[in-house]
């Protein structure tokens, strides 16, 4: 005489396996977030130092190639007092933006 076993999960083991499709997505999503805000604050660092940054390369590049690099080095310097100035100014709603772009 053959029965067949039909195996009963118990509600502990049903919502364990439904609570880990809902863990995996949230995981994801955390995911998701975290990097969102570290490209939020990777564009706002490279907009505040992005000249900055750029003349210096700029000065490495043709340093490097044998080429004077004066001129890229004075543009860097320039930029990097122009940053120190705008960091000293106070800062608002009003006048956020105001001399952040040359």
């Amino acid at each position: 005489m053959s029965q067949s076993f039909t195996p009963v999960l118990s509600p502990r083991a049903t919502t364990a396996a439904s609570s880990g499709r809902v863990q995996r997505g949230q995981g994801m999503t955390e995911y998701i977030v975290i990097v969102a805000l570290i490209a939020v604050a990777a564009i706002g660092i490279y907009t505040l130092f992005g000249q900055t940054i750029r003349n210096q390369t700029a000065g490495l590049a043709l340093e490097m190639s044998g080429q004077d690099a004066a001129t890229a080095i004075s543009n860097a310097q320039g930029n990097a007092s122009t940053a120190q100035t705008n960091a000293n100014a106070r800062k608002g709603l009003d006048n956020f933006n105001a001399s952040n772009r040359p």
